[in-house]
């Protein structure tokens, strides 16, 4: 039996990466360039085009069975594309048809993060899982869920919006979606500093000027990074120790309502703050979310796809196609 070949695409607004990949899970061969942002609407997917004609020249593949797109949103699943992208400058960027037209196969379109815990299903660890949910906790916060085997999309696919669960009702901080108090406004990598900002701004200077996260942040609460952060809380300082505890407690709370939400059996997570600090990120979870959660606590674990979870959510929706 010939092996069959797809295309998995992982569509971010800084980069696309692209892999060839079989029914097994395993990538052959894969691409990655930054995304194009000047040549139209219709940039990105000649884009896309030109790169898996580069990979097929480069491995001798001639046919694939299909793509899958696991693209950064918001999107329009029945249009086939990104409806005004936060970092693309282009009012609807057309994906399936395009894609569709010049290959001749079929071409799957799904949120980033419900391509992810397709990838989660098949080719991860939560092969026999039915109620699954996978978060990630990277520059936004995001999350994709199995109810009962069947992905939830949406009317528009944007179904599990788990960042923007509000888990602060004062709304003390502005999410970047426009409004506040959202989970992501605190505990993302985009969060995170205007966080330890606030939580700073209730400190005297005294209390925290000798901190190693004051010194690494040369004096600055304004030039507190998620990185720095989190490597000052790894070298010991009792001021990043305390705010990434205060972070992790937030997290355990919007951890909490995805179980309470959707009553995952396992609930794996990504995204580069927790790949990068897996044990400062999950412990705190795991010790705070029995004091917010109904339902029974899951199990929570890292990812064992690591950054690709996308790109294999992306080959998995082509051997296993999900109606929309």
């Amino acid at each position: 039996m010939r092996q069959k070949i797809a295309v998995g695409i992982d569509l971010g607004g800084t980069n696309i990466r692209v892999a060839l990949g079989d029914e097994k899970g395993r990538i052959l061969a894969r691409a990655s360039e930054r995304t194009e942002k000047t040549r139209g609407p219709e940039g990105v997917s000649k884009q896309i085009i030109q790169i898996i004609y580069r990979l097929k020249r480069n491995t001798g593949i001639k046919e694939i069975a299909g793509l899958g797109i696991g693209s950064t949103g918001p999107l329009n699943l029945k249009k086939g594309g990104l409806m005004k992208p936060t970092n693309i400058p282009y009012d609807f960027i057309p994906l399936v048809e395009p894609l569709k037209d010049e290959f001749h196969v079929p071409v799957y379109l799904l949120n980033d993060c419900s391509a992810a815990v397709v990838g989660e299903r098949f080719f991860g660890a939560g092969k026999k899982h039915e109620n699954l949910a996978y978060i990630t906790l990277s520059t936004g916060i995001g999350g994709g869920v199995y109810v009962d085997g069947h992905l939830l999309i949406g009317k528009d696919g944007n179904a599990a919006e788990i960042g923007h669960f509000t888990i602060d009702y004062e709304g003390r901080l502005l999410c970047g979606c426009g409004k506040r108090g959202h989970w992501e406004a605190y505990c993302s990598g985009n969060g995170i500093p205007n966080y330890v900002e606030l939580l700073l701004s209730n400190k005297s200077r005294e209390s925290i000027e000798s901190s190693l996260l004051m010194k690494a942040a040369a004096g600055d609460p304004k030039r507190v990074t998620s990185k720095i952060l989190y490597d000052c809380a790894k070298a010991g300082d009792p001021l990043a120790l305390e705010i990434i505890e205060k972070i992790g407690r937030l997290n355990a709370i919007g951890f909490a309502c995805v179980v309470d939400a959707y009553d995952p059996s396992l609930i794996t997570v990504g995204g580069s703050i927790a790949l990068r600090n897996i044990n400062l990120v999950i412990e705190p979870i795991r010790r705070y979310i029995d004091d917010y959660a109904r339902n029974r606590i899951p199990e929570i674990k890292i990812t064992p796809l690591g950054d690709d979870v996308v790109l294999y959510g992306a080959l998995a929706m082509v051997f296993h196609p999900v109606e929309y």
